[in-house]
């Protein structure tokens, strides 16, 4: 008789856990969030899931914390970057000449007018938004209705044919 197959059992891989994350991990998950990495980019180097990593940053401040302050300073550095382009700004490039001398150009970009209509948009959007609300006008205001009332009658009264149209040389 032969003998049942052995029903080989999975291990699960060792995995990280909130109590592993020590000074060194938080300082490496807040450069990634400086260095404008997603929340399920940051979970796969760390080797969890993203839904992991959520649960992870409900339970340890610390994460949180670390993950809000990376993304708080990629997220400044963006605004000044976005202001810069906006107002232009003054920049130095190097050149290097045909004898072989390197030369530095003072040069001037230009303000964008798209980053400037993005910045007021986002910053100002009550008065610079696409689409304005205006209220709908059902009826006119009573003083036009009295006026055109008016005009109608004076209209009416103004025309008096003298012949009946269709009666025209009869």
């Amino acid at each position: 008789m032969a003998r049942p197959a052995r029903k080989t059992t999975r291990r699960r891989p060792t995995r990280l856990t909130v109590a592993d994350i020590g000074p060194e991990t938080l300082i490496r998950i807040e450069g990634w969030a400086r260095d404008g990495l997603t929340n399920p980019q940051i979970a796969t180097n760390l080797g969890i899931a993203e839904r992991t990593l959520e649960r992870w940053m409900q339970r340890s401040e610390a994460i949180e914390t670390a993950l809000k302050r990376g993304k708080d300073i990629a997220d400044r550095e963006v605004e000044n970057a976005l202001h810069r382009t906006a107002i232009g700004f003054d920049y130095e490039e190097e050149f290097a000449t045909p004898r072989g001398q390197i030369v530095k150009v003072r040069k001037h970009a230009l303000p964008n007018t798209t980053a400037q209509i993005f910045w007021l948009k986002n910053r100002k959007p009550a008065e610079w938004r696409d689409r304005r609300e205006t209220a709908a006008v059902d009826a006119p205001p009573a003083s036009d209705v009295a006026l055109i009332a008016a005009l109608d009658k004076a209209a009416a009264d103004a025309w008096k044919p003298d012949e009946e149209p269709g009666n025209a040389g009869q």
